[in-house]
């Protein structure tokens, strides 16, 4: 009974520690998973979490959009309302016209069209007046193009640039041509073309104003003889023809002096109302000769800012510069003359007029 007894006990204590054994690592075992899972479910819920962020941003933008188009709906909803408000009006002004009203609007028509008329024949009598009908110029083929010069006045001064250097455009011709023969300098192209310059602004010439043109080199003479300082009348067409006759046969020679043309015009009274410039360069010489055979460019400025002193004020200045190699300067400061006495500047083509 005793062997029994605490074999019984043995057994009872054996199973004991077997139980406690058992529970032991059964809550061993059921921890290992959780340890496991914790990475895997927080790496899931901050995934989520993620998502959520995302989507919370597009609802935000989702929200921004929506309330966009609904702003944009209510512009056009009221801009279409604006319009419909617009075409009810017309609509109520159109009913409203009556026959008397669509008579009174036919009868200013046309009292605009008579209107029309006869300013269209008041520019068609002005133009009658234009020297055109006293002369007329047909260059080749008939050339008519826009030049920006301003034409006309009541009394008009043409100026003449007559120099060795209306010769050619280049100073190694100039001065081959200054020793050819009087035939061969007057036939020069250069030479020709100013001619012909002057032959088309005489044509433009108002049949009602007076004129004078002047040649100037080292001195200044007008066209017709004894007339220096006398204005010219455009309507006597015979001598209007003898002055563009007598201009073919002067010979281009000498130097150039300005302030002696412009004393020349600053002579003549009434004064000009319209100064026309037919030039090729800056003045060579001043009141009297040179020293020297040469001049420098700062030289002949000085020169032009000389021959500005004595110019008529408040005249306009229309310059037509036939360029001459070896100045650059006369351009500027020719367009700058121009520009001061609010006339016009042009350097036309060789194929101009």
């Amino acid at each position: 009974m005793f062997s029994i007894s605490f074999l019984d006990i043995m057994s009872c204590g054996f199973g004991a520690v077997v139980l406690l054994f058992l529970i032991i690592k059964h809550n061993t075992d059921m921890n290992i998973p959780e340890q496991k899972l914790i990475p895997d479910m927080t790496s899931e819920v901050n995934m989520l979490n993620e998502d959520i962020t995302e989507g919370r941003k597009g609802l935000a933008e989702l929200r921004n959009t929506i309330s966009e188009i609904n702003n944009r709906i209510v512009i056009a909803q009221g801009l279409a309302r604006r319009a419909t408000d617009d075409i009810k009006e017309l609509n109520g002004e159109v009913e409203e016209l009556t026959s008397a009203d669509l008579e009174a609007i036919t009868e200013k028509m046309k009292q605009d069209i008579r209107k029309m008329e006869q300013e269209k024949n008041r520019l068609e009598q002005e133009t009658e007046n234009t020297g055109e009908n006293t002369r007329s110029y047909v260059g080749q083929g008939n050339r008519e193009y826009l030049t920006g010069l301003k034409l006309g006045g009541d009394r008009i001064l043409v100026l003449l640039d007559a120099s060795a250097s209306m010769l050619d455009d280049t100073i190694v011709n100039v001065i081959r041509r200054r020793n050819m023969s009087d035939a061969k300098k007057k036939a020069s192209e250069k030479w020709q073309r100013m001619l012909e310059t002057v032959d088309w602004l005489s044509t433009r010439f108002p049949a009602t104003s007076k004129y004078q043109i002047y040649t100037f080199n080292t001195d200044t003479k007008s066209v017709i003889k004894d007339t220096m300082g006398k204005w010219l009348d455009v309507g006597n067409k015979a001598q209007l023809d003898e002055s563009i006759s007598n201009l073919k046969n002067v010979i281009p020679g000498g130097g150039t002096s300005l302030i002696r043309a412009f004393e020349a015009a600053d002579g003549l009274r009434p004064a000009p109302d319209n100064i026309y410039l037919i030039t090729d360069g800056l003045p060579t010489q001043g009141d009297t000769p040179p020293r020297n055979t040469t001049i420098s460019g700062r030289d002949r400025e000085k020169l032009f800012v000389n021959a500005l002193k004595v110019l008529p004020k408040d005249i306009p200045v229309n310059v037509i510069l036939a360029p001459m190699e070896g100045d650059p300067m006369a351009a500027s400061d020719f367009w700058q003359l121009a520009q001061i006495t609010r006339g016009s500047f042009m350097s036309p083509s060789k194929d101009w007029p």
